[in-house]
C-alpha cells in the first residue's frame, strides 16, 4: 500500500500527523498490530523519536491495564446508580434524581462507547468488526455525544442548585421535575445534531481486501477553514466553557450561602438564642454538599484537560503538528482522568448521601438473602 499522510484520533479528538509506515513498523516492535490505536508522533530529531518510543511503550503497558479496570469498575457502578436512584427512596426530591439518573446514564454510555468499544477494542482486539471504518466511525459518534451530554447534565444539575439556593423566586418554576425532564430530553438529542459532521472527518487507516479498517483524521482538517471552526467549536463547548460555567455557578452559589447563613444566624440568635437548631439549613446542607461533591470532582478531574487545551492552542501545536510535542503524557493523562469522571459519582453519593448508603448495602445484600431463602 502507497505510503500516506494521515492523522489519528484519540477519543474523537484530533491528533497529529503521522506516517502508517512508520506507526506499523514502531506498533510491530510493540506487539501491536497496524490497527491498534496507538500515538506516534512526527520527530523533529532521531533522540526525539527514540525518546517519544519509550515514552509510548510505557505508556501504552498502563493503558493495557488502565482502562479494563475502568470498564470493570464504571459499568457496575452506574447500573446500581441508576437502579438505586430510579427507586426514588434517598430522600432527595425527585427534581435532583431526575439529574443524577440522567448523569450516571450518560457516565454508562461514556464507558461502554468510549472506553469498552473504542479503546479496549483498539488494544486488545485488533482484528474485531469494531475497526470495521463505518462501525468504528458510528462509534466516533456516540462516544463524543455521550461524553458531551454527561458533562453538560453536570452543568445543568449545578445551574439547577444554583437557582434553588439564590433565585427564590424563579425556584418554584424552575426546580421542578418537569423542567428537569424537558432539559435532559432535550441535551441529548441537541449533541447528537452537533456530532452530525463528526464521522465526516474521519478516513479509513488501511485496507484488507478491499474493506476499509481503522478510522484516522483526514489531513482536510487541519486545512480547511469549516473544519478548523468546528474544532474550536467542540471543545469549547466541551470542555472550556462547562468548565468555566461549573466554576462561576459554584462561586455564586457559595455566596449566596455565606451571606444567607450569616443573616440567618443573626436572625436565629435575636429571636431564639444560639443554641436552636437551623432544621431549614440542616436540610438544604445535604443538596449543597451533593452539588460540591459533584461538581468538584467535575473540576478536579477535568483540570488537566482543560489545562492541556489551552496550551494545545495557544502555543499553536494544532497549527504545527509536525514538531515534536513534549506534553503527550500529560495530554493522555488528561484523558484517563476525564473517563475516570465518569465512575466516581456513585461513590460521592455513597460518601455524602446516608440514605444512598443504605439502599447500596441493601442491594449488594439482596442475592446474598434470595440465595439463603432459596436453600432454606
Amino acid at each position: 500500500m502507497e505510503q500516506e499522510s494521515v492523522h489519528e484520533i484519540e477519543g474523537g479528538k484530533s491528533r497529529r500527523p503521522i506516517d502508517c509506515g512508520r506507526k506499523k513498523k514502531l506498533g510491530e516492535e510493540a506487539g501491536l498490530n497496524c490497527g491498534t490505536s496507538i500515538r506516534i508522533p512526527l520527530y523533529s530529531t532521531e533522540r526525539h523519536r527514540l525518546h517519544t518510543e519509550m515514552r509510548l511503550s510505557r505508556f501504552t503497558e498502563i493503558e493495557f491495564v488502565y482502562y479494563p479496570v475502568l470498564a470493570a469498575i464504571g459499568v457496575p457502578v452506574n447500573l446500581l446508580a441508576i437502579v438505586i436512584l430510579s427507586r426514588g427512596k434517598c430522600g432527595l426530591s425527585k427534581c435532583i434524581t431526575r439529574y443524577l439518573v440522567a448523569m450516571a446514564t450518560a457516565d454508562l454510555l461514556v464507558i461502554v462507547c468510549n472506553v469498552i468499544l473504542y479503546r479496549i477494542a483498539h488494544l486488545y482486539w485488533g482484528d474485531t468488526f469494531l475497526l470495521y471504518t463505518p462501525v468504528c466511525r458510528f462509534i466516533l459518534f456516540l462516544a463524543p455525544t455521550a461524553t458531551d451530554s454527561s458533562v453538560w447534565l453536570t452543568v445543568a444539575f449545578t445551574f439547577d442548585r444554583f437557582v434553588a439556593i439564590s433565585c427564590q423566586k424563579l425556584k418554584t418554576k424552575y426546580c421542578i421535575e418537569k423542567t428537569s425532564l424537558v432539559i435532559i430530553v432535550t441535551l441529548s438529542p441537541l449533541f447528537g445534531l452537533k456530532n452530525i459532521p463528526r464521522p465526516f472527518v474521519y478516513i479509513h487507516y488501511h485496507t484488507v481486501n478491499n474493506i476499509p479498517w481503522g478510522c484516522l483524521v483526514s489531513s482536510q482538517f487541519y486545512i480547511l477553514p469549516t473544519w478548523i471552526a468546528f474544532s474550536w467549536i467542540e471543545q469549547l463547548l466541551t470542555p472550556l466553557l462547562p468548565f468555566c460555567l461549573i466554576l462561576l455557578f459554584n462561586a455564586l452559589t457559595v455566596r449566596r450561602i455565606l451571606v444567607a447563613s450569616r443573616a440567618r444566624r443573626s436572625l436565629r440568635d435575636l429571636s431564639n438564642g444560639e443554641n436552636n437548631k437551623d432544621t431549614e439549613m440542616k436540610n438544604r446542607r445535604r443538596s449543597i454538599v451533593l452539588l460540591f461533591a459533584i461538581s468538584g470532582s467535575f473540576i478536579l478531574l477535568w483540570m488537566t484537560t482543560v489545562v492541556y487545551f489551552l496550551y494545545y492552542r495557544i502555543s499553536g501545536i494544532f497549527n504545527h503538528r509536525s514538531f515534536y510535542n513534549p506534553f503527550a503524557n500529560f495530554e493522555q493523562a488528561g484523558i484517563m482522568l476525564q473517563l475516570l469522571s465518569s465512575c466516581t459519582n456513585t461513590a460521592i453519593y455513597t460518601v455524602t448521601q446516608s440514605k444512598f448508603r443504605e439502599e447500596l448495602l441493601n442491594a449488594i445484600k439482596y442475592p446474598f438473602t434470595l440465595i439463603g431463602k432459596l436453600v432454606k
